[in-house]
């Protein structure tokens, strides 16, 4: 039986995405053993998981380096067969490198990847352009010493325990707004969220999020009774199983967005300061992607976003509600 391990210890929307590489392995290799490697508050994406062996917890805030070579002891007792790095980043490449896997693959952008088996580029699309990889796509090519690269989509796999929580919230008709992003630049002005939800006032509409994003939400929803703020109140996996019963969802460019490619949930994705050629788009077969109306020569600013536009006007926020709906 071959022994694999997947390393992405980046966002969780990075660890979801993750998720292709163990659909396209499982596919082709129904037998193998599966394991993942996610940074703390991660894990909990793959609980029930039913062909993910075991997955390792790598806590960047505590105990950082003591973690790491805790971490390698138990990955080297493994003996894997391979390790596949999605992670473009020294820490991770460390593991790779010492794992003692008999072959590794890795992105040539890590600093270390001299030192691994196989190395592909990590390219990134270019505002315009056709034929660009979706992350999944890049991701998927680290797979190739060991099989033919295939398409394969990330998926999650919420209990019926999950699908049951969320049952008092699907008696009707409904959509899901998740208005927050780590990133200010990414993160779609509350003032279009609140116009839409007045737009859409015939229908109950649900705000996710994480705990952090709960203040946010209760702002949003003010006044507006057809509108129940859920964020910090369901698990990743609940409000994936929420998702996939929803009539449409909202999303930034940002983690809910993958969590809908992992549910093949309807979703419609608003991209401000980034655009989907950088590969991170939605690969629902209901999806849409929505920017601003304006031709600006400073979209995209940066792949991951930041904490205030650039320029100081954030145009690249300005979204019609029309196009929305």
């Amino acid at each position: 039986m071959k022994k694999f391990l997947v390393i992405q210890t980046a966002f969780i929307g990075d660890a979801i995405l993750a998720t292709a590489v163990l659909e396209h392995l499982h596919n082709r290799l129904p037998n193998a053993r599966l394991d993942v490697l996610v940074r703390a508050g991660n894990e909990s994406l793959f609980n029930d998981h039913p062909f993910v062996k075991q997955v390792f917890v790598w806590n960047k805030k505590e105990s950082k380096y003591r973690g790491l070579f805790q971490l390698l002891k138990s990955i080297r007792n493994q003996q894997y067969d391979g390790v596949i790095n999605l992670q473009r980043h020294a820490a991770s490449a460390f593991l790779t490198m010492f794992s003692g896997a008999a072959k590794t693959a890795g992105f040539d952008e890590n600093i270390l990847s001299n030192f691994f088996s196989f190395r592909t580029k990590h390219r990134i699309g270019n505002k315009g352009e056709a034929n660009y990889l979706h992350e999944v796509d890049r991701c998927i090519q680290l797979t190739s010493p060991w099989l033919e690269v295939a398409d394969a989509r990330p998926r999650l796999y919420p209990s019926d325990r999950d699908f049951s929580s969320i049952e008092p919230y699907t008696s009707r008709s409904f959509i899901t707004i998740s208005p927050s992003s780590v990133w200010f630049t990414k993160q779609t002005p509350g003032e279009v969220w609140i116009k839409l939800m007045q737009s859409s006032s015939d229908r109950q509409i649900y705000l996710l999020g994480g705990p952090q994003d709960y203040a946010m939400c209760e702002s949003l929803a003010s006044g507006l009774h057809h509108v129940k703020v859920l964020a910090g109140k369901l698990t990743l996996l609940q409000s994936a199983a929420l998702m996939s019963k929803a009539e449409m969802n909202y999303t930034n460019d940002s983690a809910p967005l993958h969590l809908c490619s992992a549910m093949n949930a309807p979703v419609t994705a608003v991209f401000c300061s980034t655009i989907p050629e950088f590969g991170f788009g939605p690969l629902s077969e209901l999806s849409k992607v929505v920017q601003t109306r304006k031709n600006l020569a400073c979209k995209p600013c940066g792949i991951h976003g930041h904490s205030a536009c650039p320029k100081g006007h954030f145009d690249c926020g300005k979204i019609e509600t029309a196009d929305l709906i």
